[in-house]
């Protein structure tokens, strides 16, 4: 405790002492010592400072601010010193160690894009090189997005199709089914102007067995405006599928049905497996189905503030996981979702 009238000596005193103290620790069991005593609870410095409160009030100020600013200092000193310790305990190490400086180094293993990755990729690069921009969407929906607005009211047969996973604390939300909430989402920012855009992304149904997923991704392309027919729709899935599967890829449109498109079509390809000869993967076909697609179903571009009268357009979808598939021969979706390395590392 400092007293008398010579309280500031007596902190220049506790600084030269315990920067003796200090600069004399030679290993860190000595460093740890000095910073007990100089530091520790029951110190001299902390004393001090508890001793402010018996000095007069004129000194108060001053005595405090020296009090502090030695604590920072011897703080910073030891932590300064700890730094100096360990380097020469290290170099004393290292002196006493042989190293074979010619072994070869250790190689870092290198990551790469997964496969999904890779094909949302292609999918991507393939439509925007035909000028579709890209958009985006939650994937937490209102039931009113995934279903209503594309024509699957409550009571529609397909809305049983999805197996959706509800939102329990959110009643009218969903995880979404399908990437198609986004297409409403884009053409309500852009109506009544031409729209011509893709999206891809996780979605979500109750499956899970060889060929389906509980998360899967999509990839759906739309586009919007005066004088679209089904010859631009068969015209970009051909370029489409050409930038995908190869040049030489055989497509086919087969009449299908789906509630926000009309008329609708399933889209095949040449079974990449055989040639188009016939296989067990493409059931003796030569046909491969990799997607859905159609024009605008009024009731969606409505929804989407068009005018059906004026505006017609198409739609098609992907899965992302079935071109996957397709393209790297992978017979079970699950092994996309494994993150097993024998898989990924071939890509």
């Amino acid at each position: 405790m400092l007293k008398g009238m010579d309280r500031m000596k007596d902190v220049e005193a506790l600084r030269s002492d315990a920067l003796r103290d200090i600069a004399a620790a030679r290993d860190e069991a000595a460093l740890e010592q000095a910073r007990i005593v100089w530091l520790g609870r029951k110190g001299p410095l902390v004393d001090a400072l508890r001793g402010i409160k018996d000095a007069p009030a004129a000194e108060r100020r001053d005595l405090g601010l020296a009090l502090n600013r030695l604590r920072d200092e011897l703080e910073s000193l030891m932590t300064e010193r700890q730094a100096e310790i360990s380097e020469r305990a290290l170099f004393a190490r290292l002196r006493g160690e042989t190293f074979d400086v010619t072994l070869p180094g250790r190689p870092r293993a290198m990551g790469g894009p997964h496969p999904l990755q890779l094909v949302e990729d292609a999918l991507v690069d393939a439509l925007h090189a035909l000028g579709f921009h890209f958009a985006e969407g939650p994937e937490v929906e209102s039931e009113a997005l995934n279903f209503e607005a594309l024509n699957i009211p409550a009571d529609h047969p397909a809305r049983e199709m999805h197996d959706t996973f509800f939102v329990q604390d959110q009643p009218g939300y969903v995880l979404r089914t399908h990437t198609s909430p986004v297409q409403i989402r884009a053409m309500r920012k852009h109506a009544p102007q031409p729209v011509r855009m893709i999206t891809v992304g996780r979605v979500y149904r109750r499956d899970d067995d060889v060929t389906h997923s509980p998360v899967f991704h999509q990839m759906e392309g739309l586009a919007v405006g005066e004088g679209i027919g089904m010859h631009h729709l068969k015209g970009t899935l051909y370029e489409f599928c050409r930038a995908i599967f190869g040049e030489d890829v055989r497509i086919r449109l087969r009449p299908s049905y789906f509630p926000f498109t009309e008329p609708s079509a399933e889209v095949d390809i040449g079974c990449v497996f055989c040639g188009g000869e016939g296989c067990r993967i493409c059931k003796g076909t030569g046909f491969i189905e990799i997607l859905g697609s159609g024009m605008v179903h009024p009731h969606v571009l409505r929804e989407g503030g068009y005018d059906p009268a004026v505006h017609t357009g198409f739609a098609f979808g992907v899965g992302v996981e079935r071109i996957a598939m397709l393209r790297y021969g992978i017979d079970d979706v699950r092994l996309l979702f494994q993150s097993d390395l024998r898989l990924l590392r071939q890509f």
